[in-house]
Parts: structure tokens; sequence; C-alpha cells
């Protein structure tokens, strides 16, 4: 377990530290900050546009974060190499495989964290279709400037990572920032009577829905970057991405809503819709933590099940195949 824990935690760092990591997560949380100010004036559909579009940029920069991890810390190591040092080592090749994953889906983990923040304050932010909640827009976005700076003052000063070292900034100060802002504003929106508003327990269930959608997507990544280079990872994990979004309605309309034949191919893929709660979300109805809990538990199959043919794929793959 040792072994295990000490190369999931240098994984874990060489993603934070990739420059591509800290770019992609950037764009995500300011994507998810533009948001109120692009769906203004739709007709009081504002806050379920915010929720869609935050949770599918979630869900795909999530998608897009996991190969790229993968790609950086399995394919890379397994091409140049360096994975043959770790197996001179008294490193197993199920250790080597359990512990990439456990890395990945660590900065996994640390990218969604960040995004549900940003997701929150979206929907604060969005607090009426005719005017923004400028306050928190400020404070959202002085906080990931704020981060920003950090970093850049730690890498010219002490030649440290900017990317991990603005990441763990934004990791510390926007769960803080989101919960002091909704403490401050609750009132104040509860006052003003905005009939759309989504109180933070009830947006809660559906914000951590989004783990488990994302950790899927890294073991999956993480078992095709045994055998696959970035670019046809990439592009298997978007066509499985794809499926698993429409997967459900075919097979009921092949098979029936209550075929068993149906149900068995539709658990082959991960199925996307079960952690997609915006329209519950806009419906102001209550997602129960027995939801979240059974999702959880999906996934967890799912990644036992890619874990094992991850570990089945490494046990007969040439190492540094490309070394020469």
């Amino acid at each position: 377990m040792g072994t295990i824990w000490q190369l999931s935690k240098n994984t874990l760092k060489e993603s934070l530290r990739e420059p591509v990591f800290f770019l992609v997560l950037a764009s995500a949380l300011v994507m998810i900050g533009l948001f109120p100010g692009m769906s203004m004036f739709v007709f009081r559909k504002q806050l379920k546009l915010v929720i869609d579009s935050s949770m599918a940029t979630t869900m795909l920069f999530g998608l897009f974060v996991a190969v790229l991890c993968a790609g950086h810390t399995i394919s890379r190591e397994m091409k140049n190499g360096t994975v043959l040092l770790l197996m001179s080592k008294p490193v197993t090749r199920g250790a080597f495989v359990l512990s990439k994953i456990f890395g990945i889906l660590s900065a996994l983990t640390v990218f969604v964290i960040l995004c549900v923040c940003a997701s929150a304050l979206s929907v604060l932010i969005a607090k009426d279709q005719f005017q923004l909640d400028n306050v928190v827009m400020s404070f959202y976005f002085g906080t990931l400037a704020v981060s920003a700076l950090y970093g850049g003052v730690r890498n010219y000063m002490a030649q440290k990572s900017f990317s991990s070292h603005a990441t763990a900034a934004m990791l510390v100060l926007l769960p803080l920032v989101t919960i002091a802002l909704y403490a401050i504003r609750y009132r104040a929106i509860v006052a003003e009577g905005y009939d759309d508003y989504i109180p933070l327990m009830q947006l809660t269930p559906a914000l951590l829905l989004m783990f488990p959608s994302v950790w899927v997507m890294g073991v999956i990544s993480a078992a095709l970057a045994i055998r696959l280079d970035f670019i046809s990872n990439l592009l298997i994990c978007l066509a499985i991405f794809l499926i698993g979004l429409v997967s459900q309605y075919f097979l009921i309309q092949w098979f029936g809503a209550e075929s068993a034949i149906g149900a068995v191919l539709g658990s082959v893929l991960p199925n996307w819709q079960f952690f997609w709660m915006a329209d519950a979300l806009t419906n102001q109805a209550q997602i129960p933590v027995s939801y979240v809990v059974w999702s959880v538990i999906y996934v967890i199959l799912h990644g036992i099940g890619w874990t094992l043919w991850a570990m089945y794929l490494f046990q007969d793959n040439e190492l540094a195949r490309d070394s020469r």
C-alpha cells in the first residue's frame, strides 16, 4: 500500500504541474463564470441554461483533463521507458496500474471541486434574468486572479510550478469564497423574492453527481492509455461519452423499457444521463441522497471493471516499445 500511495501522490503532482491542466481548468472556470451573462433575457430560462452549461462544461472538460492526465502519466512513461525504471524496483504491474488510476482520479477530483464551486457561484450570480449579482461575480473572478497571481509569484520567486501552485490556491480560496458568499447573499436573495432561486442544499446533490461522472471517465482513459496514444485515446473516449449520452434512448426504442437485453447492453458503457440532474433542479425537485449513493456504487462497479481490463492489458504489454 505504501508503494501505491507514493506512486499515486507522484502521479497527482505530475498532473497538476502540467501547464495544459491549468489551461483547461482555467478555461472551464472562466466559461462557467460567464454563463450567467450569456443567458440573460431568455424568458425565465436563465437558471436552466446556466445549470445545463455548467454541468456540460464540467463533464466535457473533465473528459479532456482525464485523457491529458492519462496520456502524460501513462502513455508517455511507457513510450520513453520511464516505466522500466519503476519495474526494476519492487513495483508490480498491478500496483503501477492502481497507482496511476488513483493519481488521475485525485487530479480529476481537484478539477471537479473547483468546477462545482464555480457552478454554485454561477447560479448565485444568475439571480435574475435582467440583472446579475455583480458583487458575487467580482469576488469570483477576483479569486481566480489572486490564485493566478500567487502561482506567478511562486514561479518567479522560488522557481516553483505555476500550474500546481495556482491550482492549490484556487483549491483553498474558491470553496471558502463559495461558502461565504452563499451565507452572506442568501438572506438578501430571499428578501428580494427571486422565485427561481435554488438553495445550496438543493443544488448540492446534483453537483455531487459530477464527481462520479468524471471519475469513470478517468478510469476509462487510464485503461485505454496503456495501449493508445493521446489522439486515439481522446477520440475513443469522446465516442464512449457520446454513445453513453444517447444509448438509453435507442435501447428503449429497440428492445423496450423492460427488456433484460437492453438493460445488459446499457450497462456495458456508462450512462451519463444518470448524472445529469439539470432538469430536476430547474423543476425544483429534490434529489434524494440515496440516488447519489447508488450513482457512486454504479461508478465503482464500472471502475472495477475497467481497472481489471487495464491490468489485463498491462500484463501483456511490451514496455518501452518506442524507446529505441
